[in-house]
């Protein structure tokens, strides 16, 4: 019965694609090359005529993102960022059928050093610190959640090196799939409100501000976790053998 219902939801998903998308590309060959979004994305604006975009002052635009690069991924190409995201939760299948099958099981285990454990102690929660700023202020400055995602699960894997004695527990992957399933919910809000996957339907605040960005911050934070969990617990499973 899943499969039908999986089978049900991933046709009507694909016929959406397909009535939404396919009337507004171009046919082959016939692309208007002079058509790009560069300098709209770097004003901040797609709808309205070029404004100067102020540091701390402009307020309201249609992405209050800081970080241009943020501005395209989390924004005019957000849907790109949900395959990005797709790509990691298949690559995480892949290690965990990989794992499965191979025989015999043995976990790897590490040379303890005192040194190194008390050092991990100290260091591990600056890291796990410093990998929330990354996707907190993603939208401010470099970074996102894949960064900052990534950065929490290598300090995850310095606690593996230093303790074998430590495991991530199944927790990780309740937080992964929480994580994972709200930011398809924010996606699905922003298509319901504006009728475009993941549209920024909060307000924008003030540019160079934390509170700015419309839903950027949410969707980082949410892709923050995601990929931290995802990562640990692959590395966890592949250590566990």
């Amino acid at each position: 019965m899943r499969r039908v219902w999986a089978i049900l939801v991933a046709g009507v998903f694909l016929y959406f694609l397909i009535a939404q998308f396919l009337p507004i590309i171009p046919d082959f060959g016939n692309a208007d090359m002079f058509l790009r979004v560069s300098f709209d994305i770097i004003s901040k604006s797609t709808t309205s005529n070029y404004n100067v975009v102020e540091f701390k002052k402009s307020k309201d635009l249609e992405d209050g993102s800081a970080n241009v690069v943020t501005s395209i991924v989390a924004n005019y190409r957000a849907f790109d960022t949900l395959g990005e995201v797709t790509v990691l939760f298949c690559a995480a299948i892949g290690v965990g059928i990989l794992a499965s099958v191979l025989k015999p099981k043995r976990k790897i285990e590490f040379e303890e050093h005192r040194v190194l454990r008390i050092s991990t102690g100290i260091i591990f929660p600056l890291i796990l610190l410093f990998g929330v700023y990354i996707f907190i202020h993603g939208h401010l400055s470099p970074g996102g959640g894949f960064p900052g995602g990534t950065t929490i699960a290598l300090g995850v894997l310095l606690l593996m090196l230093s303790n074998n004695e430590f495991k991530v527990t199944p927790v990780a992957k309740h937080i992964e799939q929480v994580a994972g399933a709200g930011y398809v919910v924010i996606g699905l809000m922003g298509l319901a409100i504006g009728g475009v996957f993941l549209m920024n339907f909060l307000p924008t605040g003030v540019v160079g501000n934390l509170f700015s960005g419309g839903v950027v911050p949410i969707v980082y934070i949410l892709i923050g976790f995601k990929v931290g969990a995802e990562l640990s617990s692959v590395v966890s499973d592949l250590r566990e053998g």
